[in-house]
């Protein structure tokens, strides 16, 4: 009804603006016609005379018998020289003007009736009086017939609004009723429930297939959720056993000193892996929420690599790993400075980790007009293709006894460090070992 109300004063305002304009040019037109004829009859009487104004009136009377064009010429005293009037209108005399009046006249049937007319006065030279008319009744039928017109024009322009709104009315209850049908489904429990799209691209559907993404990303991450769950039970759960029962066994055994002090110390050990865990756990979450975004700042990617280098280059001295670095200058990139660092250890610490004795790790960094790369490389046995995937998610461990060190958090806090930062992760085949290549970003 809004809708109606403003549609309806819009198209009043449109047909009445329309009407104005239509009327003003008529009534311009008939007035310019008479100001014409005015003028061309004083030219006349300048040029020929009295006489000569008088025939010419006659016979442009004559030829006016229903009064259709109006033409009077009298005496200064208004006594009657010429014309198809029998008296100078009262309304005229005076200084020239525009009058309006009524003339009588007969109609079809030669019955006497009284039309509108409207005339221009003159005076011309030895104080003659001069008017000029026209008889308004087809302007005026004119006039009505646009009138009626606009009317049923408005008229049929509302009752086609008023279908038309009420159609769209319609469809647009009908889609935010199947997206409230969804929703509903959805509080009740059938997550794998979706919104309704048409195909048709308008905002409905935008709305549909934004809701619908927000539907996945929550599934992904109640997914993720349950999945870490059962891991942090499956690789804790371990640790944490054999954290007690250490413990039992040795209040058991009432060991001495050295050994208690060897039990002690393993069981720091234990429990620094338990927190080391549980510590990457918190990064993942804390890199994945994105709420670090907001507070990035220009970062020197350089300064950053160069830290974690001087950090592991010793840890790799001691396996006999040599560590072959490119790193340019001066590249900074918007991001957090402590989590960058923490994604560089963390590709360094698997590399040393998986690369034998003897093996090699080469780090370049550069940057292009799209960004800057970070390629970290080893000769380890890197990681087959179909697992590479794999090995970014949560608790991930191509190690199917879970012998080896490490609590398969790595590469997951290394790949969501990387998402946080816009950037992309790809592992490659190093021909043999595993290339890890980063691209982050040109800043903006």
């Amino acid at each position: 009804m809004i809708y109606m109300a403003l549609f309806g004063t819009s198209v009043c305002g449109v047909l009445g603006f329309e009407y104005w304009q239509t009327a003003r040019v008529i009534a311009e037109q008939t007035d310019t016609t008479i100001e014409v004829e005015t003028q061309g009859l004083a030219e006349h009487y300048r040029e020929f005379g009295l006489a000569q104004l008088i025939f010419v009136i006659k016979e442009r009377a004559r030829n006016n018998p229903n009064l259709q064009s109006i033409y009077l010429l009298t005496t200064p005293e208004f006594k009657l020289l010429a014309g198809n009037l029998s008296a100078w209108p009262d309304q005229a005399k005076g200084e020239p003007k525009w009058i309006n009046f009524q003339i009588e006249t007969t109609d079809t049937n030669g019955k006497k009736v009284e039309r509108p007319a409207r005339a221009q006065t003159f005076i011309l030279p030895d104080s003659f009086h001069l008017l000029v008319g026209r008889e308004m009744t087809e302007r005026q039928k004119i006039q009505a017939l646009i009138t009626n017109a606009l009317i049923w024009g408005l008229v049929l322009t509302l009752i086609l609004g008023m279908f038309g709104g009420f159609l769209m009315s319609r469809h647009v209850l009908s889609r935010i009723e199947a997206i409230n049908r969804g929703s509903r489904a959805i509080l009740d429990g059938d997550m794998q429930r979706r919104m309704p799209v048409t195909g048709s691209h308008d905002e409905f559907d935008r709305l549909s297939a934004n809701l619908n993404a927000m539907l996945d990303q929550i599934e992904h991450l109640m997914s993720g959720m349950r999945e870490v769950t059962n891991d942090i039970a499956h690789d804790l759960r371990s640790p944490i056993n054999r954290l007690r029962t250490r413990l039992e066994v040795t209040l058991l055994e009432k060991p001495g000193a050295e050994t208690l002090e060897k039990v002690m110390h393993d069981t720091i050990q234990e429990a620094d892996a338990i927190l080391e865990t549980f510590n990457a756990i918190l990064d993942i979450a804390l890199a994945e929420s994105g709420v670090l975004r907001d507070k990035f700042e220009l970062v020197d990617i350089t300064e950053v690599m160069q830290d974690a280098v001087e950090l592991y280059e010793p840890v790799a001295a001691e396996k006999n790993q040599t560590f072959d670095c490119s790193i340019s200058e001066n590249l900074g990139i918007q991001g957090n400075r402590n989590l960058l660092f923490r994604l560089f250890a963390n590709l360094f610490d698997n590399a040393i980790k998986y690369t034998p004795d003897k093996g090699a790790i080469t780090v370049d960094v550069s940057q292009d007009k799209n960004g800057v790369t970070v390629i970290v490389a080893d000769s380890g046995p890197g990681i087959p293709p179909e697992q590479r995937e794999k090995a970014l998610q949560r608790f991930a461990r191509l190690d199917s006894s879970r012998t080896a060190p490490g609590s398969g958090l790595g590469l997951a806090l290394v790949a969501a460090i990387t998402r946080l930062h816009n950037a992309t992760l790809k592992l490659e085949d190093n021909e043999p070992g595993l290339r890890v290549v980063l691209a982050f970003p040109q800043n903006k």
